[in-house]
């Protein structure tokens, strides 16, 4: 059984590596107290109940810790358009896709109003790959 828990270990940790985000290391912790447990004892039951324990424990104590982390998000290419202001390169009508040049790009644009070449809008969120815009009112 000592292998099962090392195994386990092993993979829980894999998946804690290849993820950006905390998802599985609390359970990896588990399961390497657990291997020790089972040098100790052959209950499954035991084993089982540490592994548990100590996971439960782990995810408890660091929770708090965790919470109060401030992670800053950081804006890629194509999000961080969202807000800004672009100029209308080819008309957007509801029913047609049109074009807005943004950031020195050129992006198609959906709208639920027309918008005329030349008119500023600005860019409300992106759907798929496209910009969904709102005239500015000056």
């Amino acid at each position: 059984m000592a292998f099962f828990w090392l195994g386990l270990f092993v993979v829980l940790l894999i998946i804690e590596i290849c993820t950006i985000n905390l998802v599985s290391i609390w359970f990896a912790i588990g399961a390497f107290v657990s291997f020790f447990v089972s040098m100790f004892t052959e209950n499954i039951f035991i084993q089982g109940s540490v592994f548990l324990v100590v996971s439960l424990l782990t995810l408890l104590v660091t929770k708090p810790f965790i919470k109060k982390m401030k992670f800053q998000n950081v804006r890629t290419n194509l999000d961080r358009v969202v807000g800004m202001e672009g100029v209308v390169t080819e008309e957007i009508s509801k029913f047609e896709i049109g074009e807005v040049k943004v950031d020195g790009k050129r992006w198609s644009a959906k709208s639920d109003s027309s918008i005329s070449v030349g008119d500023v809008v600005e860019i409300e969120r992106i759907d798929g790959v496209k910009l969904i815009v709102k005239k500015k009112e000056s």
